[in-house]
Order: C-alpha cells, then sequence, then structure tokens
C-alpha cells in the first residue's frame, strides 16, 4: 500500500539526504536495535524460559535465515549455539 502523496515523499527524501552521512548511520543502527528489540521481546513472549543460544539462533533466523544457503545457515547456527 502506498498513500502517501508524491509530493511529501520527495519532501521527505530531501530532508534526509540533507542529513550527513553519520546523522543517517546513528538512524539506521537506531531503526535496527528498536526492531531487534521488538523481536526479541516477541520471541520471548512466546518462550519465556528460552535459552541465550536458542534466542541468538531465532535472532538469526529471523533477520537473515533467508540470505544463506540451508548448508551455511546450518554452519552459522551451530557456531551460535557454541557461542
Amino acid at each position: 500500500m502506498k498513500d502517501t502523496p508524491a509530493k511529501i515523499e520527495a519532501k521527505f527524501r530531501k530532508m534526509l539526504l540533507e542529513r550527513s552521512g553519520v546523522e543517517r548511520i546513528k538512524m539506521g543502527c537506531s531503526m535496527h536495535a528498536a526492531a531487534q528489540a521488538l523481536v526479541r521481546a516477541s520471541l520471548l513472549q512466546k518462550h519465556a524460559s528460552t535459552s541465550p543460544a536458542t534466542l541468538r539462533k531465532s535472532l538469526f533466523l529471523r533477520f537473515y535465515g533467508q540470505d544463506f544457503t540451508a548448508s551455511r545457515r546450518k554452519r552459522i547456527l551451530l557456531a551460535l549455539e557454541k557461542a
């Protein structure tokens, strides 16, 4: 769904591009941290007694699971379990 008028979208983009690179990186990192906190809370709400290793693996799968082949994903999950 796209309900933002093109004029407003262009103004918003212009405002973002007026920020420095450092400010944009900080914004991106802040948004990622917020998303990760929301996902972590959701996972813990569903499985309150989950182990730290299981939580790490679940977060990895939620954020990056589809970015890797099955064999690579399996190796990463094993490493996360040991960490």
